[in-house]
């Protein structure tokens, strides 16, 4: 059946429009997702396609430069005539192997191929690591790209979308089709040449916030067709737009994206003016805060923080002294001595942010990576900087809010790819109503598991992988170490130099050398010291010399928020064959504990409390992901009822 043929000339900025789910249909997609299992492949029948591509691609490989180019040409008119058929699929991905393997020296292997098939299909397509990604989505990037549909690959960092746009450029260039890449620091006329292009490689977060962007600019004619008649009439001219719609989207590190970071909305803000910000009263929350007991006055808990009773009352007695404005009024008073809680108790830094050049930056939690332009609301982020001792940044506003739950199902063509799916499909369909596809791997893994290493306190870990380092590293190997955040590599690092081991970092500090980092970590004796920037699409390349050794050893050092962070990491070891091997280093204080209850913590050996503790903080991150869209569904029937709309 073909795709939909979008009409881009004639709508301004084409999406789905989304619809809340009815009282019946909302169990019914729950009960689908528990039962829901990756799909098979002969029960999609996507091998059946592959020898249809095979015969295309010997016939292909015969052919000259002009004969090739005339090909292209014909298939691309054919595309846009009759859609994206079967038929016409098996010829395009003929067409886009044999382009790869003239201006790449690679031809996509049937994996790959079955992976593109998958994602055409409106699938996510789970494939191991290693197995090259980058150059699966050509196949079904380029043959909608062919068929005049617009498309964007987005994936979870700048480094990442750069990257793969040069990469793959030769193979979109031979094809006729344009490819560009937009990243955080290009001004707006950069954005919406690089959006004109027919293939996009962009980051969740930049691809959002300029469409949100839009919608402010569209004001009252958001709904395509509004927009359309609006052009019609003169009352709108869409060319400051910066995208051409949402047609066809590949998500890469799907999870990530569509579930890691789809825990709180995407707002857009605006300047609220220094006359907003009130430092005294901020100053006098701080104070507050720090005079109030954990336990005594707030407690935690599910990763909140909540005033007892005891708290509440101790907070009117101060209030009453303090006066003002901003202590009248329970749920003022209330909600700004828990935004100073947060901001003292739970917010760390080198773990949820870092002061550099004299401003709070936000660390990402999912990726590790500095988010320069992005801020708490609602004054936490000028507390923490009060706290921190550097200059209170403008108070902002909220101009828009959207939600990626909300975001990723408005394309019309919605698909994916990653390497760890698996633990969470039921919520990939219930969620955007993805099914997962598992892909199998090309060559057999020679990916070594060695036992986990329990210890007792932190700094016996930073010894211990010291020394494992110092004796892996001897054996001509490369090591990569992964910690849980800045902070711990930072310690880690400390005591790799006190004994007189040589490496590299990689973290939020360092962000800026990322690449050159990733292509010295696999020589012989590297150290690379990372956090979870090291841990999806970091390719490290190995020397021969390193893989006779036994190639790439990873230490992970201590378990992150998911098991499937985990396993990325693990991940970036024996790739494609090559050999490699990967180590869990666990101790007594790793801060995953907390989410175990006291007597939970004397129950059981070290690592199955902190894997009973992984699933707990799993499935309130999911229980959050699930709140949200249901606030978010909430929200959208009452404006629709108001007669209003995002």
């Amino acid at each position: 059946m073909p795709l939909l043929k979008l009409p881009g000339d004639v709508l301004t900025r084409p999406e789905r429009t989304l619809l809340p789910p009815g009282s019946l249909e909302r169990p019914w997609h729950w009960l689908r997702s528990k039962l829901h299992r990756p799909a098979a492949m002969r029960r999609l029948g996507l091998r059946s396609q592959l020898p249809g591509i095979r015969r295309h691609a010997d016939r292909l490989a015969t052919l000259d430069a002009q004969a090739l180019s005339d090909e292209r040409d014909a298939l691309r008119q054919t595309l846009a005539r009759q859609g994206v058929t079967p038929r016409l699929v098996r010829h395009a991905f003929a067409l886009v192997r044999e382009v790869s393997r003239r201006e790449l020296g690679m031809a996509h292997h049937d994996v790959q191929l079955l992976g593109g098939l998958a994602m055409l299909g409106g699938r996510i397509a789970e494939m191991h690591t290693g197995e090259g990604k980058t150059l699966t989505a050509t196949l079904p990037a380029a043959t909608a790209a062919l068929a005049g549909i617009p498309v964007h690959v987005i994936t979870v960092n700048d480094y990442l979308a750069a990257r793969d746009a040069e990469l793959m450029t030769p193979v979109y260039r031979a094809l006729g089709l344009s490819v560009a890449a937009v990243v955080h620091e290009m001004p707006p006329h950069e954005r919406r040449a690089a959006y004109a292009a027919d293939v996009v490689y962009c980051t969740n977060k930049e691809l959002v916030f300029d469409y949100l962007r839009d919608t402010q600019l569209l004001g009252r004619h958001r709904h395509p067709l509004q927009a359309h008649a609006a052009r019609l009439l003169g009352e709108l001219h869409d060319e400051r737009l910066l995208l051409r719609g949402l047609h066809f989207a590949i998500v890469d590190e799907a999870d990530s994206v569509m579930l890691d970071e789809a825990r709180t909305p995407l707002i857009l803000s605006g300047p609220a003016g220094k006359d907003a910000l009130d430092i005294e009263l901020l100053d006098q929350a701080l104070a507050l805060a720090g005079e109030f007991e954990e336990d005594a006055h707030f407690v935690r808990e599910s990763g909140q923080i909540h005033l007892t009773e005891r708290g509440r009352e101790r907070l009117t007695e101060r209030a009453q002294a303090l006066g003002g404005r901003g202590w009248v009024g329970r749920s003022r008073r209330e909600w700004l001595i828990q935004q100073a809680l947060v901001a003292r108790h739970h917010f760390q830094r080198d773990h949820h942010y870092l002061v550099r050049d004299g401003k709070v930056q936000i660390i990402d939690e999912h990726t590790g990576r500095v988010m320069a332009d992005r801020s708490w609301e609602k004054g936490l982020q000028q507390m923490i900087e009060r706290l921190e001792g550097c200059e209170p940044s403008e108070p902002n506003v909220t101009l828009a809010r959207l939600t990626y739950q909300r975001f990723f199902r408005r394309y019309h063509h919605l698909s994916g790819m990653t390497g760890t799916a698996r633990e969470v499909r039921g919520e990939l369909w219930r969620t955007y109503r993805l099914r997962v596809v598992a892909i199998p791997p090309h060559r057999p893994s020679k990916r070594q598991h060695w036992p986990t290493v329990s210890l007792a306190r932190q700094a016996e870990k930073w010894q211990w992988i010291a020394t494992r380092v110092q004796e892996i590293a001897g054996q001509g190997r490369a090591v990569l170490v992964t910690t849980v955040n800045l902070a711990d590599s930072e310690a880690l690092s400390q005591r790799l130099a006190e004994v007189g081991i040589e490496h590299a970092m990689l973290n939020a500090r360092q962000d800026a050398e990322e690449a050159e980092t990733v292509a010295r970590a696999g020589r012989r004796g590297a150290v690379t010291v990372a956090t979870s920037m090291a841990g999806r699409g970091t390719d490290i390349s190995l020397e021969d010399e390193v893989k006779r050794a036994g190639g790439l050893h990873v230490i992970v050092a201590g378990h992150h928020d998911a098991s499937r962070v985990d396993r990325q990491i693990a991940g970036r070891c024996a790739r494609q064959g090559d050999p490699g091997s990967v180590e869990l280093v666990v101790c007594e204080e790793d801060a995953l504990l907390d989410e175990l209850t006291e007597w939970q913590r004397r129950i059981g050996q070290l690592p199955t409390r902190l894997k009973r503790a992984q699933r707990r903080r799993e499935a309130r991150h999911a229980r959050e992901r699930a709140r949200l869209l249901e606030a978010d569904w909430r929200e959208d029937e009452q404006l629709g009822f108001s007669g209003k709309s995002e």
